[in-house]
């Protein structure tokens, strides 16, 4: 049986959200983003091998390095499920905001 990760367990670590803006811009060799922290590269070789078995990055082999990059697709999936509960926060704030509002006009 093949157990993919968590995704959300996996973007809960700052080191891996991290590592997510880094490719956000451009494709980084394992390398290059291990440059990026004060942790052995072993350390972040995990860290990719856990971002990418949830398909948050992607692998292409370019010669004999391995370069990273964003999976747009899947992020747009973790934010289209955390979208619904932000448009609820957003509605109670904003209630709070005009309850408050008519609090200080009514003293």
């Amino acid at each position: 049986m093949n157990l993919r990760r968590d995704v959300f367990q996996a973007i809960a670590d700052p080191t891996r959200r991290a590592i997510l803006l880094l490719v956000a811009s451009q494709a980084m060799t394992a390398g290059a983003i291990a440059a990026n922290f004060d942790t052995a590269r072993p350390t972040v070789s995990k860290h990719l091998q856990i971002l990418t078995e949830c398909d948050l990055l992607a692998q292409q082999q370019t010669g004999r390095e391995i370069y990273y990059h964003l999976n747009p697709q899947k992020m747009k999936e973790i934010a289209d499920f955390i979208e619904p509960f932000r448009q609820m926060w957003d509605d109670r704030f904003n209630k709070l905001e005009v309850l408050m509002k008519a609090q200080q006009s009514n003293p």
